[in-house]
């Protein structure tokens, strides 16, 4: 990463915004000590790319299976682990005498070869004996509530009782809703209840999913399912709550599988999407080892574009380009050995777009979506800083491009490899072969200073060089998500992103989802850890919230124009940043300004977007000039966020920290505002 001198960052900055309190005056001379900030509104200085802000994910901190993907049992494969069952138990009333164990022996098919095994050896109507189901630390309940609950199941020859299937609470002996399978034969078959919630029933996530049986006998089960509602009413949907918070994003794309979880530790644990489609019965899963827990794969490749399809968001589509993360004898060479993987993202590739006439389009289409997806962008591989990563880029891109010229290939070779948590951006170093398209580069700071630092990142980089797409970034200070200090840290590195949006043309937060139920350092989950801190939005089993983070993101996604204007300032004082010391220590100083900003326009409605964020502990007295434009009307709005350095939303407090609309009035060409202490602000102002 290039850092400009302080000279030049002052120089660079561009304009913005908001605030506490109006002081006034358009004419009245601006005292020396204020800081100026300057927009050239009839001055612009590229096109801000139209799909800057998006999304990126994987499967991590329980991201899609506990988390956004409907499916609301956890284990329901039971493969986590087979040897030690977790999320199911045995349950049973005093006097049944029964065992509960994972089969190897009885399966439902090769895809699901391990069955959960009920034998009831005294049982009555007084006698209940089954299982129960935690879900992923808890299952919600909601009051007038309609639930599916489905599984697989087969019972001795001979059995003539009925189970039942129930949400029941698991601190009283409350049944919230139950159903009956009147009878289950001696041979597979797939059974589907409707579980319905009362009216009185009162918002829980303390209830497990229970299956019993009344009857002596041996029963297997298969794949159980339990889905709520889910977003657009989709049979294999996603949760609605946290949808609708990415919808608030206004998210362009989505980056996906993403990160560790597309390339896996060995070759058996890499994302294969070709063993993700089709019927969810027919998906084996796997173990998704960078993560150390198990994907079911109920999320697939279809769902992935179906996401993208309900959220109005483009795909970018990262395919495994054969580096496995244990590297050695498991990471696949250019040439012969990497050519099915290449075939495999051709084949994807067909999949997305293909028409019904092509073979893997035909599979789409029989998986229940004739019509193809728009793709453009294409990542070969994820964070590939291996010494042959050209080579295998350049396989990739000689077949995409012959067969799909249209597409344009993202490189995912960090220049530098992981060092401090951090990826810099390997801007400089060239493939021998080819250029790419877009240059895929990550960032992670561990301070607000670092995220000041780092917002000129772009401001030299060659326009004529690749694109950049920032893939991952993001400001780690808070945990599980992140407080208000890293909050700040990020609107200070987007005025970066937005005031360089003619080459970084996309960028996304990661992570972007976690459980916040999930025990740090496993728990009694020996599969589990909490993988990543400071992610944009948290959830439990049945509530979710948006960090400040993510209300920053908010702001900076849903405020912005179509060109970036240019901008100068006079006056910007400086201020002791403190960087992180090795280890925890006491950190290093380093004077950074105190303020940051970029403007931008709307092209069409003539609307100027001023971002302003004040760094300070203290209000800062700002004074704005906008020069021409012929007209600046004198009504606006302005939206800011101000907090103390550790405030946070969470679970218990999810709106502590929002941002906060107001009308603005008073404004004209020259205009002055106090921007609060900590403070994130957007001036809105209509010119022409």
């Amino acid at each position: 990463m290039k850092t400009a001198s302080l000279s030049t960052l002052l120089r660079i900055l561009p304009l913005s915004l908001l605030a506490a309190a109006s002081v006034a005056a358009a004419d009245t001379p601006t005292p020396a000590a204020t800081p100026t900030i300057t927009v050239n509104v009839d001055k612009v200085k590229g096109p801000s790319s139209p799909i800057l802000f998006g999304m990126m994910t994987e499967d991590i901190n329980y991201c899609i299976d506990g988390g956004l993907y409907g499916e609301l049992l956890g284990n329901r494969t039971f493969k986590e682990p087979a040897a030690n069952p977790q999320r199911w138990s045995i349950v049973q009333d005093p006097g049944a005498v029964g065992t509960m164990e994972f089969d190897t022996n009885e399966k439902y098919s090769e895809s699901q070869p391990i069955s959960l095994k009920l034998t009831a050896t005294t049982a009555s109507a007084t006698q209940r004996l089954g299982v129960a189901n935690e879900g992923y630390w808890g299952i919600p309940v909601r009051p007038n509530t309609t639930y599916r609950a489905s599984f697989y199941a087969k019972a001795t020859p001979g059995f003539n009782g009925a189970i039942a299937v129930a949400l029941s609470s698991t601190s009283s002996p409350i049944t919230y809703a139950w159903a009956t399978v009147p009878k289950i034969t001696d041979g597979w078959q797939r059974y589907e209840v409707t579980l319905q919630t009362g009216a009185d029933v009162k918002n829980t996530k303390d209830a497990n999913f229970l299956i019993w049986t009344t009857t002596p006998g041996t029963i297997w089960l298969s794949l159980p399912s339990l889905f709520g509602p889910t977003f657009n009413n989709r049979p294999n949907g996603m949760r609605p709550d946290l949808m609708e918070l990415m919808a608030g994003l206004k998210p362009a794309f989505l980056r996906f599988p993403g990160g560790n979880f597309l390339e896996g530790h060995t070759e058996n644990t890499w994302f294969n999407w070709k063993k993700t489609v089709g019927p969810v019965a027919e998906r084996p899963g796997h173990l998704n080892d960078s993560w150390k827990y198990y994907s079911d794969d109920g999320v697939g490749l279809l769902e992935y574009l179906e996401w993208c399809e309900d959220l109005h968001m483009q795909p970018v589509l990262g395919v495994f380009a054969g580096l496995f993360l244990n590297g050695g004898s498991n990471e696949v060479q250019a040439g012969d050995a990497l050519q099915p993987y290449v075939q495999d993202a051709l084949d994807e590739i067909e999949y997305v777009t293909g028409d019904v006439n092509t073979k893997w389009g035909a599979q789409r289409a029989k998986d229940g979506h004739p019509e193809p997806f728009k793709l453009t962008y294409v990542e070969i591989g994820n964070e590939d800083w291996r010494g042959n990563y050209d080579g295998r880029f350049s396989q990739f891109y000689d077949a995409i491009k012959a067969k799909y010229p249209q597409l344009q290939l993202v490189d995912a070779s960090p220049r530098n490899a992981p060092s401090n948590g951090r990826l810099g951006s390997r801007i400089g170093a060239t493939n021998t072969a080819h250029t790419p398209d877009v240059m895929d580069s990550h960032l992670y700071t561990s301070s607000q200073t670092q995220s000041e630092i780092s917002s000129t990142e772009w401001d030299t980089y060659d326009r004529s060089g690749p694109k950049i797409f920032k893939g991952e970034w993001a400001t780690r200070v808070g945990a599980p998500t992140p407080n208000y200090t890293g909050a700040l840290g990020d609107a200070v590195y987007m005025t970066g992103l937005i005031r360089n949006s003619d080459v970084v043309i996309m960028a996304s937060y990661a992570p972007l989802f976690v459980n916040v139920s999930n025990p740090i350092g496993g728990g009694n989950q020996p599969l589990t850890s909490m993988q990543w801190p400071s992610d944009l939005i948290g959830y439990d089993a049945l509530n979710s919230y948006g960090s400040p983070s993510y209300y920053a993101q908010t702001m900076f996604s849903n405020h912005r124009g179509d060109q970036i204007l240019v901008a100068s300032d006079t006056g910007i004082s400086t201020h002791e940043g403190v960087l992180p010391g090795a280890r925890g220590a006491a950190g290093t100083s380093r004077q950074v300004p105190s303020l940051y900003y970029v403007a931008t326009r709307d092209s069409k409605t003539g609307k100027v977007f001023l971002n302003v964020v004040n760094v300070l502990d203290t209000a800062q007295s700002v004074h704005f000039n906008l020069t021409g434009a012929s007209a600046v009307e004198a009504t606006g709005t302005s939206i800011s966020m101000s907090a103390n350095p550790t405030d946070t939303n969470s679970i218990a407090e999810p709106k502590k920290v929002v941002p906060h609309t107001s009308a603005e009035s008073g404004l004209s060409a020259s205009f002055d505002r106090t921007l609060a202490p900590y403070s994130i602000n957007i001036f809105e102002i209509g010119t022409k």
